[in-house]
């Protein structure tokens, strides 16, 4: 039998502190990752997105060149293909929706295990969303301030069961393939179900779905 060929996952760590970016050089130290490169601040960020073009990027937010913030859309103008996931000392929901809102993936607070990081990691690359406990517990105020939708918990029951469940899985970062074997349904059913949630909610894309399921409190730690 042939060996099972995993993805190498090439990831690029931006972090003012150098004593932070080889913690997490270490944390990635196993498994199938890369570190192909590293840089102090927001604007080498970008140069090195825009050469190496990683699968995922790694965003501190506080930088005294450039905020990781505004870094996250010009990263993702020069390198669209590269996930974002933002890992910061800060965890205020007002952070968190503004990350999402500048096209990240993923929040995580740098006091996360090295299993949640490889795991965002991970759930990002392969198009999903990640985000951590205490990122997940203050969102629901803030979508519903910053968006003005605080219908969504009353929206959401319009949903029927299997749509939410879909929906609260894809919120949870999970890809279709993985969706599917949860609930043990087709790909195509999660595909559908997606595209149906995203006309139905007036959303786009899966942050747009990520939004609404944390305005509508269906997603918890």
């Amino acid at each position: 039998m042939p060996a099972e060929i995993t993805t190498v996952i090439r990831v690029l760590i931006v972090d003012d502190h150098a004593v932070v970016r080889e913690g997490i050089r270490q944390v990635l130290s196993s498994g199938n990752f890369d570190v192909v490169g590293e840089a102090p601040g927001g604007l080498e960020a970008i140069s090195l997105a825009k050469s190496l073009q990683p699968d995922v990027v790694v965003l501190d937010l506080s930088m005294p060149d450039l905020p990781g913030l505004d870094a996250a859309p010009r990263i993702r103008d020069v390198s669209p293909g590269s996930a974002i996931l933002v890992l910061s000392i800060h965890d205020h929901p007002e952070y968190v929706l503004r990350s999402i809102e500048a096209g990240t993936q993923g929040y995580l607070r740098k006091d996360s295990s090295p299993t949640e990081l490889r795991n965002a990691i991970r759930a990002i690359h392969d198009g999903g969303t990640f985000f951590g406990a205490p990122a997940a517990r203050h969102l629901s105020t803030a979508v519903g301030r910053r968006t003005g939708d605080e219908s969504a918990p009353s929206r959401s029951e319009s949903l029927t069961p299997r749509e939410r469940d879909v929906l609260i899985e894809i919120a949870r970062g999970g890809t279709n393939k993985e969706i599917a074997a949860t609930l043990g349904v087709s790909v195509r059913t999660v595909e559908s179900h997606r595209e149906s949630l995203l006309k139905k909610l007036g959303v786009r894309g899966t942050a747009g779905l990520t939004r609404f399921a944390i305005g509508a409190g269906l997603l918890t730690p």
